[in-house]
This record gives structure tokens, C-alpha cells and sequence, in this order.
């Protein structure tokens, strides 16, 4: 079977760096917010171009985080999209905010700016746009929005590491940013693990205190908060794959380059590139009419491809009927029944991608006779 992802392959690709810095963690002896912790954040953030990092236990906490930093609660109204990871949304409800949900550009699957305004309130007090699969929303008119009405913009930068929008890296230009390290990510862990990210050093210091329990010093709280601290041991090895995370995203980029010339000319929607910006391909999303169909005889002929995301959060049990806008999500709506996610990750060879074409391929012959 060739995996849609594999963060074995990613393990293995580094493995002598990454066992000798994680058992020179253990040897240590300090697990928790240590000085491996400490360098990733500064190293991170640095890579990102802002000033301040504050690791975290995982992307949707980053999320909750940021959203509490900003002052984000009960009464209040945060704007995102459906067709994203349910943790988008779950972490504006941890907060005890509202989601609003608007639909997505169908070219590129990331929040329509120009259905946003439409939707914001005197209670809107942030705006999360989600860049998806590797594909940078269009920040330019959402910043140009949220500024000139006093909302904060917190990115959600869990699937584009690296990715850059008009000249400077995703995450570096809304108020505060938001990424998972969980293992299948272009830079991933093994385990859970997330980061915040701002050039704001008061955001900065509400975050810190806000990931562990509001504490200033230790066993003192200066504000509500709770316990997610992200470990050394996946901080060191976050540390290892860092200055690799350029070069195995251009891999991908590479990849995504053979699947255009190999895939061009089938009944195919293949991913579009956004012109001012760099798309880093968390995932290779193509679409199909009978996508369900032709997953499932990708599946018997060893490629296993998946879907992202097959139910948009306002149709979910957990959310139907609730959140405002939900109504009003045609786009959305039409990707999750068309979208297929295709292998890719840096360490996959050559001979695996003319595979899945070749497969695809006859796959699609097969259900077009």
C-alpha cells in the first residue's frame, strides 16, 4: 500500500540526529519546558520571522491559546471556515465563543474574502483564516477588513509550514499564529505538539501564562489557563528537522509537479496555485464527480488515498443547526463531496508517483465505461 502520508519515512530519513538528541533529553533529565523547548521557540520563530514562539501540547491548544491571549470569550463571535480540521472550531467553542462560518474560494479552498464583511458583528473579535493544504488564504483584503474594524486575525497555519504570501512567510502577518506539529505535518513530531507565534509582546506574555495555568510564577495564577506545555523530547526533535523543512518542501513542490504533467488531460479538478503566493503541498488535492468510487478502487489497487475533509463541520451531528452562517456554504459544501487527497511526502519515490498515476489513470478509465 502507498501511504498518503508516512512520518515513519520522515523518522527514518533523520533517524541517527533524532536518536542522539533525544537521548541526550532523557539523559538530561527535564522534560517539561526545558531548554530544548526554549531553542525551538526562538528558532521557530525565527524561521517564521517573528520575534516570540510559545510551544504548546498541540495545534487545537495553539488555537485556544492564541484565542485567550486575544481576550476571546463568552459573548463573543469568531469568524473561520467549515472546510477545515473540526479543530478550528473546537477551540473557538473552548473558549466559550461563537463560531461564524464562512464559505470558501472555490479555486483554492481557503475563506472568501469577499463574503467576510457580510458576516461580522459588534461581537466579532477575531478572524481565523485557515491555510489549507499547504495553499495560503488571501490575506491581503481579510488584514485590510479586520484592521479597519479592530479584529484580531489569528492564522491557522497547521497545514503551511514554510509557505509563503506575497513575500513573507504564512504566520508572520496576522496579529497571532497557530501551528500543529502532529507527525504527518511538512514539519511533524512524534507525537502531539503545536505552536503560537506573534511579533506582539504582550500577546506573547498572555499566551505564556495562558498555556500554564495563568502562572506568572510558579503555583500563582494571574489569569485563567491550563496545562499545555510542549515536552523536550519533541522539541529536540522538532530541532533536527527544522533546517530540513525548506528542502523537503520544495520536494513536494517537486512531486506536485510530476502529478500535474501525469494527471493532465483526465477528468480531474487538479490543485490551482494562488499567483502571489507559494504553495507548500501538505496534501495533493485533486477532484472528482464520483470521488467515493474512485477512492475506493484507488484503495484495492494499493493506493491509499484520503479525503480532507469529507463532512464540513456545519453538517457534522456535533454542529448541525448551530453556527451562524451555516446556511450560506455552497462551495464548501460541493469540495467536501469532491475532494481526494494523493500520496505525498518528501521521502516518496519516484516509481511510487508514477504508480498512483498509472493507477489513477486506470482507475478512472474503469469507472468512465
Amino acid at each position: 500500500m502507498i501511504l498518503c502520508g508516512n512520518p515513519r519515512s520522515q523518522y527514518l530519513a533523520h533517524k541517527a540526529e533524532i536518536d542522539l538528541a533525544l537521548a541526550g533529553v532523557l539523559a538530561k533529565g527535564n522534560y517539561i519546558l526545558g531548554e530544548e523547548v526554549h531553542a525551538l521557540e526562538s528558532e521557530f520563530a525565527s524561521y517564521i520571522g517573528v520575534d516570540y514562539g510559545i510551544g504548546v501540547g498541540s495545534g487545537t491548544e495553539a488555537l485556544q491559546v492564541a484565542l485567550q491571549a486575544c481576550g476571546v470569550g463568552r459573548g463573543d463571535e469568531v469568524v473561520t471556515v467549515a472546510h477545515t480540521a473540526v479543530a478550528t472550531v473546537s477551540a473557538i467553542e473552548l473558549c466559550g465563543a461563537e463560531p461564524v462560518l464562512v464559505d470558501i474560494e472555490p479555486d483554492y479552498y481557503t475563506l472568501s474574502p469577499e463574503k467576510l464583511e457580510s458576516l461580522l458583528t459588534d461581537r466579532t473579535k477575531a478572524i481565523i483564516p485557515v491555510h489549507l493544504y499547504g495553499q495560503p488564504a488571501n490575506l491581503t483584503p481579510i488584514l485590510e477588513i479586520a484592521r479597519r474594524r479592530g479584529i484580531r486575525v489569528i492564522e491557522d497555519c497547521a497545514q503551511a509550514h514554510g509557505a509563503f504570501f506575497r513575500g513573507r512567510r504564512v504566520g508572520s502577518l496576522g496579529d497571532m499564529a497557530c501551528f500543529s506539529f502532529y507527525p504527518t505535518k511538512n514539519l511533524g513530531s512524534a507525537g502531539d505538539g503545536g505552536m503560537v507565534i506573534t511579533s506582539d509582546r504582550e500577546l506573547a506574555r498572555r499566551a505564556r501564562l495562558v498555556r500554564e495555568y495563568g502562572w506568572a510564577e510558579r503555583y500563582v495564577s494571574h489569569c485563567p489557563g491550563f496545562n499545555s506545555r510542549l515536552d523536550e523530547l519533541q522539541a529536540a526533535l522538532l530541532r533536527v528537522k527544522l533546517p530540513f523543512l525548506d528542502r523537503e518542501n520544495q520536494t513536494r513542490n517537486l512531486i506536485a509537479q510530476a502529478y500535474d504533467r501525469g494527471l493532465s488531460g483526465m477528468p480531474l479538478g487538479l490543485p490551482k496555485k494562488r499567483p502571489e503566493a507559494s504553495h507548500v503541498f501538505h496534501l495533493y488535492v485533486v477532484r472528482a464527480k464520483q470521488r467515493d468510487r474512485l477512492q475506493e478502487s484507488l484503495k484495492q489497487a494499493g493506493v491509499g488515498a484520503l479525503v480532507h475533509y469529507p463532512v464540513p463541520i456545519h453538517l457534522q451531528p456535533a454542529y448541525r443547526g448551530r453556527l451562524r452562517g451555516s446556511n450560506e456554504l455552497p462551495v464548501t459544501e460541493q469540495a467536501a463531496r469532491e475532494v481526494l487527497s494523493l500520496p505525498i511526502y518528501p521521502e516518496l519515490s519516484k516509481e511510487d508517483v508514477q504508480q498512483v498515476i498509472g493507477t489513477l489513470r486506470h482507475s478512472l478509465e474503469d469507472l468512465h465505461d
